[in-house]
């Protein structure tokens, strides 16, 4: 419904956003390498198979070579995922929620946390997604549920800052990110309780939006308050 644009929240404690703009750099450049050559085999031996993880049956066979594949262990697979998309679009898409709230949060944060705090929103996502479907055969990539975390903790640190956004991606209108990212979270809370949610992986999503909520009452700055108030109000 809403295509983010940009916000009108300028950096307090950090120069530049380092770490927002290299995990941007480091998805297009695996893109990249997806559309170089990789087969959909080795594209989705990086992606993390929920039966892997907490299916009832486990499946044991090894990694094949000869497909693409390239025997990465299960565990890895929960870091890798997330830096590897299905098409352009899904790309674009990621990387336009993270440019546009990543900096803040990564402002209230500081550059290390915001690094852990993006790689342990995509873990808990992933996690969470398979707990959610532990019999999936279908590998799960992209970088949706920690970008949902980045949603998430925005949301709770600038609610009631602008943001200018296409509207049914025609129709430019300044909102407050409150309205945004609310719109969002509540697409994702509809689809999941759909009987056919379709190749989108909504739970990790969910699971996203969870630990960025969680996390950043215990890794935003000292003196950082939440929803927008500042360090003088009560």
């Amino acid at each position: 419904m809403f295509i983010p644009l940009r916000d009108d929240n300028s950096l307090k404690s950090i120069p530049f956003q380092y770490v927002t703009v290299s995990l941007i750099a480091v998805n297009v450049l695996v893109f990249l390498l997806e559309v170089s050559g990789m087969s959909e085999a080795a594209v989705a031996s990086f992606g993390v198979t929920p039966r892997d993880l907490f299916g009832t049956v486990a499946v044991l066979a090894p990694p094949s070579f000869s497909d693409g594949g390239y025997g990465i262990s299960t565990e890895t697979t929960l870091l890798t995922y997330m830096f590897f998309h299905a098409d352009l679009f899904h790309l674009v898409g990621n990387m336009l929620f993270l440019w546009v709230f990543g900096d803040n949060v990564e402002d209230a944060m500081g550059h290390l946390r915001f690094l852990i705090f993006y790689l342990a929103c995509g873990v808990f996502a992933a996690l969470f997604h398979s707990w959610m479907v532990p019999d999936s055969d279908l590998p799960l990539i992209g970088a949706s549920g920690a970008v949902a975390g980045v949603i998430a903790a925005y949301l709770m640190l600038h609610p009631r800052v602008n943001v200018w956004v296409l509207a049914f991606k025609v129709i430019p209108l300044r909102i407050t990110a409150g309205l945004v990212l609310g719109v969002w979270i509540l697409v994702q809370v509809v689809m999941v309780s759909m009987p056919d949610v379709g190749p989108v992986a909504w739970w990790a999503h969910i699971g996203g939006l969870i630990a960025g909520a969680v996390l950043i009452l215990f890794m935003r700055r000292p003196g950082v308050r939440l929803f927008d108030r500042s360090p003088q109000s009560a």
